[in-house]
């Protein structure tokens, strides 16, 4: 075997994985995917926790529906993937076995699941007019909708904790789903599974502050989205240094935002926009009583897809050949 065969052996096997080729595998869908499934964990973390804390339900009519919005939100979300697969008639396959080292299995397996408890949650959280209107749109099945709501009264407590694990699974899984990549070296950090999860909590507090929620409700989720962007925003710290204070690979790694292509619109419309400016908007509206204004939480949603753009596009440019060079 002459030289030039092993250095054809020794190339890349996969130009779909190696090289800046493997930038163009995924684009709009899945940021949108994981954006969405960061919204609707969140969303129903937020109000399943209240529910407990409060010791009742939710109170406002868009409270109330938020668990149908979020099937439906999961929806769109599972839509864009679809759109992403190379060949989605595969897609049936991912629900017909289970493979437990498998983090795609896990999360195939968990956002199904998450359907059904969404709907339970929703039924257990609606009105008697609520629930007279949805028994007259089912009129021909009325003794199930009996049947449904009475499981979901029956068992609101057990529903609102499986409500709360799910929803931190799935707002961890969409950033364990990058983490376990080891093939792109931006992604691979034990600190993008919470960070997509805080992530998560702070624009799914943000897309319910864009609903008419009651006065009480208005000001629960907006401490606690300045509670999550605090979070996020120290995350992100602990990421950072990671890669500026690591040794070579973990700067080279970590290029893409420290110094690469996307480095400004990371810390201008993620850090700055979608993160310390909300946050001080936040703070003044807590302490100084200020009505709430659209702006913050808008501005919150854009920094999350702008987060999800970014760490997908900066980790698909990240691979193991240039990192190689690099050292």
């Amino acid at each position: 075997m002459d030289a030039t065969t092993i250095e054809i052996v020794h190339g890349r096997h996969n130009h779909l994985i190696d090289g800046a080729a493997g930038m163009h595998i995924w684009g709009w869908e899945v940021p949108l995917y994981l954006f969405v499934g960061g919204i609707v964990a969140g969303s129903t973390l937020l109000l399943a926790v209240r529910e407990l804390r409060e010791g009742k339900r939710p109170t406002s009519a868009a409270a109330r529906l938020m668990p149908f919005v979020s099937m439906a939100l999961m929806s769109v979300g599972m839509f864009a993937l679809l759109l992403d697969l190379e060949y989605p008639q595969h897609l049936l396959r991912f629900f017909l076995t289970f493979e437990p080292t498998s983090p795609m299995s896990w999360g195939s397996w968990l956002i199904s699941a998450i359907y059904p408890v969404l709907a339970v949650l929703g039924l257990g959280a609606l009105s008697p007019s609520q629930r007279t209107t949805l028994k007259g749109w089912l009129a021909p099945v009325d003794g199930l909708v009996d049947t449904a709501f009475a499981f979901a009264d029956e068992h609101r407590k057990a529903v609102v904790w499986t409500a709360i694990a799910m929803s931190v699974g799935v707002g961890i899984y969409t950033g364990l789903l990058l983490g376990t990549m080891a093939a792109r070296p931006q992604w691979n950090t034990a600190v993008l599974g919470p960070l997509f999860l805080a992530s998560g909590i702070s624009t799914g507090a943000a897309f319910l502050l864009l609903l008419p929620l009651d006065k009480d409700e208005q000001a629960t989720f907006v401490r606690w989205d300045a509670i999550a962007i605090a979070v996020e925003l120290a995350l992100i710290v602990v990421m950072v240094l990671g890669f500026a204070t690591g040794d070579a690979a973990a700067k080279a790694a970590g290029y893409g935002i420290l110094g690469g292509e996307w480095t400004h619109w990371f810390w201008s419309v993620v850090v700055v926009g979608g993160l310390l400016v909300p946050l001080t908007l936040a703070i003044l509206e807590m302490r100084r009583h200020l009505p709430l204004t659209r702006i913050a939480p808008i501005l919150v949603l854009v920094g999350g897809y702008a987060l999800r753009s970014i760490l997908v596009a900066a980790g698909q440019a990240s691979n193991l050949t240039d990192l190689a060079v690099n050292l």
